[in-house]
């Protein structure tokens, strides 16, 4: 008679294509909550991204991207005035960190007044007041 082998090791599903579920050796790796990208990130992020739209050519001026964007052309103006930014500030709002939840830190609201001004310097201490709060 003949005994059978017994081996022992860690495994786990994780999901292939579609449906299909594939088995990996090891443990299965606990999913990083990382929270979510803050709201003005992603505004800064559109504005780049719609500046180049603009300036390439695929869209011919910001009451095109008003209507494509299905929001007002006020709207429109707000979030490219975050351009206005100096470019390390504009960065900074890029890469703010995530947040776990409720309320961000910094808000578009509070950045508006600073992206309405026109000297860097200004701005750039107009943005650290705005971080020590």
């Amino acid at each position: 008679m003949t005994r059978g082998l017994t081996i022992t090791k860690q495994v786990h599903f994780r999901r292939g294509r579609g449906t299909r579920k594939v088995l990996e050796e090891g443990s299965a790796k606990a999913p990083e909550v990382l929270g979510r990208v803050p709201r003005i990130s992603r505004l800064m992020a559109l504005a780049i991204h719609m500046q180049e739209l603009v300036d390439t050519g695929e869209v011919t001026d910001y009451a095109e991207l008003a209507r494509l964007a299905h929001v007002s052309r006020p709207r429109i103006t707000q979030i490219m005035n975050l351009l206005r930014l100096a470019p390390d500030i504009q960065e900074e709002i890029l890469f703010l960190p995530r947040t776990d939840g409720g309320r961000a830190h910094i808000r578009e609201r509070m950045v508006r007044p600073i992206a309405a001004v026109i000297d860097w310097r200004k701005q750039r201490r107009m943005w650290q007041a705005l971080g020590t709060l």
